[in-house]
């Protein structure tokens, strides 16, 4: 589904000149070209759904260090450049849980492990990456987690 909506846009973009658009989405069809292609030996012919997120979330990170370096340094043409990338990535990812339903779903996925004590915090982190990958910001789930379970 987001491969098609991908090529999709990637049309749109070019019928309306849109160079910014049409970069970005082809640096996207890149990636995951990329990513395909180092898949083949495991006997994969394309990655599924939720590495294509995980390739989109990495894109953003990448971009947000970059604005930091170029912010440093001065080059607000080059941090606005970055910012439209990441906005543009960031259409395709699934919308980002608040921090009410990210407790919620905490709560959740510990009264479903079953967890007691910071040892089952693996446990949880599992489960709540199957259920929530790309809609959680997991660096901020573990300190949550940790404080949860006692840690």
């Amino acid at each position: 589904m987001l491969r098609e909506r991908f090529n999709e846009d990637l049309k749109t973009a070019m019928k309306s000149r849109d160079q910014a658009a049409v970069s970005t989405l082809r640096m996207i069809n890149s990636t995951l070209k990329d990513r395909d292609i180092a898949a083949r030996p495991k006997g994969i012919t394309q990655v599924d759904e939720a590495e294509i997120i995980d390739m989109l979330q990495k894109m953003v990170r990448q971009r947000q260090e970059s604005i930091e370096l170029y912010k440093q340094g001065g080059r607000q043409e080059l941090v606005d450049k970055e910012q439209a990338e990441i906005d543009l990535i960031e259409r395709y990812l699934p919308k980002k849980l608040s921090d009410a339903e990210q407790a919620d779903a905490i709560a959740k996925a510990i009264a479903e492990t079953g967890a007691a004590s910071i040892k089952d915090m693996g446990k949880v982190m599992a489960a709540l990456k199957a259920g929530y990958a790309g809609r959680m910001d997991f660096s901020k789930v573990g300190p949550a987690l940790k404080a949860k379970l006692g840690g």
